[in-house]
């Protein structure tokens, strides 16, 4: 899950955008308008957190032009004026929900989870395939029972395979989908994390590397 974290207290975004790291996503953060609009432009999100009283081009302008463009990311806007109207005026200009400041941070990882379903084609909430079980909700993996120890890099290209639904997965959808925009397309994270991700699934072998195209279980 890739998500673009757009909010101009740099203190907030960055602790947040910490946190959803360790949940297993990959994030990119800005702190204006302006930048919010270039970066949803250049990259594939699923989930944009959109302040809404931003610097540069307000939160509400940058929902309408996301939406106007036929962005395919998920709106969730954040805001300190929590009324009714408020939340009414925020959903009629495309955001797809509405959470007020301040907010529990499992309540937002929880709408940002359920933004990112709806932004992909529907899938079981639990991925199952070939013994393998993943429930994204709790974060849980196993094999026949046994449960896998994954890290966040692990556990997403993990759920990104099986989302696939036995199609083939390019390493570049795998870096781009589950590395945020410091990851270097030039490296061997994807081989290496798909190596160590093998050894963990154990015997026998469940990830299919197809030549020149990808992996897929």
């Amino acid at each position: 899950m890739r998500v673009l974290m757009v909010e101009d207290h740099e203190e907030l975004a960055l602790t947040v955008a910490a946190g959803l790291r360790r949940e297993g996503m990959a994030v990119d953060v800005v702190f204006d308008g302006h930048a919010a609009l270039e970066r949803a432009a250049a990259n594939a999100y699923d989930v944009v957190v959109l302040d809404r009283d931003l610097p540069g081009v307000h939160g509400d302008e940058v929902c309408r032009t996301l939406t106007d463009g036929g962005c395919p990311a998920r709106v969730l806007m954040l805001t300190a004026a929590g009324t009714i109207s408020d939340r009414v005026t925020g959903l009629g200009i495309g955001a797809d929900d509405y959470l007020p400041k301040p907010f529990a941070f499992a309540e937002l990882v929880a709408r940002v989870r359920a933004l990112a379903r709806r932004a992909r084609p529907a899938l079981p909430p639990v991925l199952v395939r070939g013994g393998l079980r993943l429930d994204p909700s709790t974060r849980v993996a196993t094999r026949d029972g046994r449960r896998l120890v994954l890290s966040p890099k692990e556990f997403a290209v993990l759920e990104l395979l099986l989302a696939a639904q036995g199609a083939v997965v390019s390493a570049e959808q795998l870096l781009e989908q589950g590395w945020d925009e410091f990851a270097d397309p030039f490296t061997q994270t994807v081989k290496v994390t798909i190596s160590r991700l093998r050894r963990k699934l154990g015997d026998p072998p469940l990830i299919e590397t197809i030549p020149q195209a990808g992996y897929r279980i």
